[in-house]
Parts: C-alpha cells; sequence; structure tokens
C-alpha cells in the first residue's frame, strides 16, 4: 500500500476571526506539508478543486497550487484531486493542456483526476438550468474518453457532442514522455466504482470513512476492473481512500491534538455542501453542528476505525489494517484545524516509523503502469 496527503484550503471561520491573514497563511501552510510530505516519503499528494464552499475548501485553482509544487518538490506525484472536466466549469480542452504542462513541469509526476464537483451548491453555481447533479453524470461519461485522444494525436480530429463541441486543433503541449498521467475518478457509491473500473480509471475513494468501507469498494472495484476497456493507455488498477491522520510521540498526545482540532466543524461541513455523499444516521443539518469531540470522542472513531491516531506504533497497526482491507493507496487528509507544527510532527513520524515498513516498493505503482504502455509494441 502506497501513501498520500490530500489538501484542500481548509479556512474555518474560527481562523480567519483571530487572523486577518488567514485564507493566505492557510494555503502556505498547506503547500509546505507537501514539501514535508515528500521529504517524508510520501508518494503522492492530492489537491482538490472546490468552487464557492466558503470555509470548507478555498483551494479553487489547483493547476496553480500543483504548478507551484512542481518546483518545490522532487519525488512526490502531485495529483488533481479533482479537476472539473465539465466544459461549464473548464473547457476540456483547456483542462487537457493543463495536465500536460503540468506533467512536463513535474517531469512526468502528475496524476489526473477528474469528477463532477462536490455538491449541489458549487456545480449548479455553474449549471443555473439546471435542477439537480443528475445531468452531470452524462457531462463527465461525454468528456472523460477525449482527453487520452487530445494527448495521442498529433492534431486532435475534433469533438460533437450533446454539452460541448471542438473543431479539429492541435492540443499543446503533449504529455512528457511515455503515454499519458494515471487517470482516476472520485467516486463515491459501488455503482460509480465499477463504472470507473470499467473504464480502467483508478478511483478517489473520498467517501470510505471507515475500513469497513471497503470490503464493498474493493468487491465492486476490482471484479469489475478485471473487464476493464480503458479509455487511455492502460488501466489505472487503483483503490486510493482518505482518512483523518494524527500521530504524536504518545497516544495521549494525539488524543489530545485531535480533540483540540476542530473536527466535528469540518465534518458538519462536509455535510453542508456534499449533499450527493451518503447522509449517516444524526448528521445534522447546517447550521447545526456535530457536537465538539471531546478525549472520549476520539477513543470511540479510533476503536471504530474512523480515524487514524495514536503514536507510531498505533498508527502503523491502524495503517496495516487499511493495507488487509484492499486500499492501494491512502491518503490522509491533514490540515484539519491542527496547528501547523503538530501536523508537520504527524507527517514526519509516518514517515519515519510507518511508510517504510508498509510501501517498499521504491516506485510509484503508476509510474510503472505508465512505463509498461509506454513501452507497447504499436504505442505511439
Amino acid at each position: 500500500m502506497e501513501f498520500g496527503i490530500f489538501v484542500q484550503g481548509y479556512v474555518p471561520a474560527s481562523r480567519s476571526r483571530s487572523d486577518p491573514m488567514a485564507e493566505h497563511h492557510a494555503l502556505m501552510e498547506e503547500a509546505a506539508y507537501v514539501v514535508e510530505a515528500d521529504r517524508s516519503g510520501f508518494k503522492y499528494a492530492w489537491a482538490s478543486e472546490h468552487h464557492f464552499l466558503d470555509e470548507y475548501s478555498h483551494l479553487s485553482a489547483n493547476d496553480v497550487f500543483l504548478g507551484y509544487l512542481a518546483h518545490a518538490t522532487e519525488r512526490i506525484h502531485l495529483g488533481s484531486g479533482i479537476f472539473n472536466p465539465l466544459p461549464q466549469v473548464n473547457h476540456p480542452a483547456k483542462v487537457a493542456e493543463k495536465a500536460a504542462m503540468l506533467d512536463h513541469l513535474s517531469r512526468g509526476r502528475f496524476e489526473f483526476g477528474t469528477g463532477r464537483g462536490a455538491g449541489s451548491h458549487e456545480i449548479l453555481g455553474f449549471l443555473p438550468g439546471a435542477t439537480s447533479m443528475d445531468v452531470t453524470r452524462e457531462i463527465w461519461e461525454e468528456t472523460i474518453a477525449e482527453f487520452p485522444r487530445m494527448w495521442r494525436q498529433e492534431e486532435y480530429e475534433g469533438f460533437t457532442g450533446r454539452h460541448w463541441s471542438l473543431p479539429p486543433r492541435k492540443i499543446l503541449p503533449k504529455p512528457y514522455g511515455p503515454s499519458h498521467p494515471a487517470m482516476w475518478y472520485a467516486a463515491g457509491s459501488p455503482s460509480s466504482y465499477a463504472m470507473a473500473a470499467r473504464k480502467g480509471l483508478g478511483v478517489l475513494g473520498f467517501s470510505v470513512q471507515k475500513v469497513a468501507d471497503m470490503e464493498w469498494v474493493v468487491d465492486s472495484y476490482k471484479t469489475a476492473v478485471k473487464d476493464a476497456r480503458p479509455v487511455g493507455d492502460y488501466v489505472n488498477d487503483n483503490v486510493m481512500v482518505t482518512t483523518t491522520a494524527i500521530c504524536a510521540p504518545t497516544h495521549a498526545e494525539a488524543v489530545r491534538i485531535a480533540a483540540g482540532g476542530g473536527l466535528h466543524y469540518l465534518q458538519s461541513l462536509l455535510f453542508r455542501y456534499h449533499d450527493t455523499f451518503p447522509r449517516p444516521e444524526g448528521i445534522p443539518r447546517w447550521p447545526e453542528l456535530l457536537p465538539e469531540y471531546t478525549e472520549e470522542i476520539i477513543e470511540l472513531l479510533i476503536a471504530e476505525e474512523l480515524m487514524v491516531c495514536g503514536d507510531p506504533d498505533e498508527v502503523l497497526r491502524q495503517c496495516e489494517r487499511w493495507e488487509r482491507a484492499g486500499a492501494d493507496q491512502l491518503a490522509f487528509g491533514l490540515p484539519i484545524g491542527v496547528p501547523y507544527e503538530d501536523t508537520m510532527t504527524t507527517i514526519r513520524l509516518i514517515g519515519e516509523h510507518v511508510i517504510p515498513k508498509i510501501d517498499t516498493d521504491p516506485v510509484h505503482r503508476t509510474t510503472r503502469l505508465r512505463q509498461a504502455a509506454g513501452a507497447a509494441p504499436g504505442h505511439s
């Protein structure tokens, strides 16, 4: 199992009230987390693209963010988690150009994750005539297979669909090195996992809440991926899942940090905006908030495998549970209201004590898949 981190530009109101530069500081701190993760042996960093989601995510221009990180890092792969390719949000030709440009700036370290957006508040802002998110699946499915064609064809032959069109044009630059960046899809439901697998896409499992959820995720994905007809050059057989992680020298310190991190507020914001996610029983409607997490609640969340938290030995055992459950990559949502130095400690301790004992392959899994596709007979 490989490891990553996930950043999103989280700027809670409590931080803004005490710091007039809170937005700037949050974005720069999250860039620093990625740089430290690179030094600490993490293989992936994922940056969100969200619009209009006050407090929850101010990381709207992740192509710019990742361009900066391409120069600031050396080994870590930089992923769009996600780029939204709906033409009403970002024209597909421009998305293809940005992905290829990031691939060059990072020398082949870019990971191309796409999806349909967080929920109605975000996406219907770009689709003023729509009344639900249902139409976005049709638009995304119409678009996704065009990216490899834009990258492969010397002159893209053009496209005419129901939702967008483009005459024949040269889409530049072409990706760096062999083949093209690994392609991923942000999936939530079992049908979405199977659909991604059939298209040969890796899955960004942002909606997986705990280890027990992995069973249906892996079953639906790994069964369907056997019969994949990839839209790109190769099948990216990968399931990534996200969870919260806090690691400290002692268990008591980790629990104390978690209890003071405002996790309840982040979760309340998540369900405020992500109205396409399954809503667990007991989640209140915004602006009502979940109760603050006490140390007793944190202990319960650890016991229920809803977060990774503890000293290095405990965090190692918790990550091994995710590996046994079938996750190909475990990405940690780190900047969750926890102080900067405590987050840096989490990254360093996991890099020193956890990653070397689980991820023993020096080569990224997606690099192997991409290189094999580039070396295949007949590949142009």
